[in-house]
């Protein structure tokens, strides 16, 4: 059975994690795994999560099956925290997930379900598994421009002419806040456009929301989301809690959709439990159960969102210092836009060479396109960090 089978090529930043914890120097540092880390290196579990789940272990009385949609208090607390009062809560439908990568497999068979033919436009560049993910749900993919390696900005103007080309019925793969890879994000006034132009073409807009907290803040960063529902007949968003609750290994996400009105969002949500029950048939309940309980109570909510916003400010001091510091190393502001960006990642701008030499000479670890993880970056260890990037230049 198994003897037309070859080996399946690693996963390259995966394979970076391996090479980083055989890499026996002392002043290694690792930025490729998107994973928040604190001051001291480490992933900890956040305050308010620990307390949940102290409550949660106290009060479960049984380990029976939840059901297809997950815990119903954490998808009603998942569209309060993404939709706000932005659109009627019977136009919208919330299932649990199997980490925000489920809620995209998830959105991505229910596509193939409403439309097989709709082609799945993505940002150039964009996270190095929605592809495959789209892929493996049997859909075509397109790319749009969206970013320039020179600038570090958005290319708006080459995204609208590049969604132009998109046919009635496409599907366009947003990303809601903090882009990944490269942390450079549309303004609101931008989100406008692009909004006016889904509707305009009768585009489908189907929005990836892993980083809600990590970019400008909570509401903030759920703005394009909010603002897309007031204009947009219907759309899809996949929504992770890895990040901003920290729950990387009990995959806890979301799919959240909007139908045109409460008879179409009934059906759609069928439809989307019926790809869940036969993915994996019903998501794990821990983790889910654990934010919920942070959702529904009121002082470990305000516990919760005081600790993620020391997680944002601090990544964006560390922009703000890293940017600083390749500034004075490389007396240009060819990397001043790493302040202005936001969320988790960025990238350099450099050629895979140099970021192969700075891995081989120092011991610094980035994904290959010279994307990094801002949270890895140390306080203490910024100016050596930019002098070794300036060194390879």
């Amino acid at each position: 059975m198994f003897e037309s089978l070859t080996l399946a090529p690693p996963d390259k930043i995966l394979s970076l994690s391996v090479m980083y914890r055989n890499d026996p120097r002392a002043e290694k540092m690792d930025l490729g795994v998107g994973v928040y880390k604190d001051a001291t290196g480490a992933t900890t579990i956040m305050k308010a999560v620990r307390e949940a789940e102290k409550r949660l272990y106290d009060g479960q009385t049984t380990k029976t099956y939840v059901g297809m949609g997950g815990d119903d208090g954490f998808n009603k607390g998942m569209i309060r925290l993404v939709f706000a009062d932005s659109v009627s809560a019977d136009r919208l439908f919330s299932c649990q997930t199997a980490g925000g990568s489920g809620a995209l497999r998830t959105i991505a068979e229910l596509l193939k379900k409403a439309r097989p033919d709709t082609t799945v436009w993505l940002s150039d560049p964009t996270w190095a598994n929605h592809a495959p993910i789209v892929h493996a749900a049997g859909l075509k993919t397109a790319t749009y421009p969206y970013f320039d390696a020179a600038t570090g900005s958005v290319r708006f103007e080459a995204m609208i002419e590049g969604l132009k080309s998109a046919k009635a019925g496409d599907t366009i793969l947003l990303h809601g806040c903090c882009h990944n890879p490269t942390g450079a994000n549309l303004t609101l006034d931008q989100w406008k456009i692009v909004a006016d132009l889904l509707v305009e073409r009768g585009l489908f807009p189907f929005v990836d929301l892993a980083y809600q907290g990590f970019g400008d803040g909570l509401d903030e960063d759920a703005a394009s989301v909010r603002l897309l529902a007031g204009i947009v007949p219907e759309m899809a968003v996949a929504s992770s809690c890895s990040k901003n609750f920290a729950v990387y290994r009990d995959r806890v996400g979301a799919v959240l959709l909007l139908g045109k009105d409460a008879e179409a969002t009934k059906i759609a949500g069928s439809q989307a439990l019926s790809v869940t029950r036969v993915l994996y048939s019903m998501p794990p309940d821990h983790g889910a159960a654990a934010v919920r309980i942070v959702l529904e109570d009121p002082a470990l909510y305000e516990a919760w969102k005081t600790e993620l916003e020391e997680m944002r400010s601090r990544m964006l001091n560390l922009r703000k210092g890293f940017a600083e510091a390749l500034r004075q190393q490389s007396n240009s502001s060819r990397f001043d836009f790493i302040a202005d960006h936001r969320g988790m990642f960025s990238r350099l701008g450099i050629t895979e060479a140099q970021v192969d030499a700075l891995r081989e000479k120092f011991g610094i670890y980035m994904v290959g396109d010279s994307r990094f993880n801002v949270a890895g970056l140390k306080e203490d260890k910024l100016e050596d960090l930019a002098k070794a990037v300036v060194s390879v230049l």
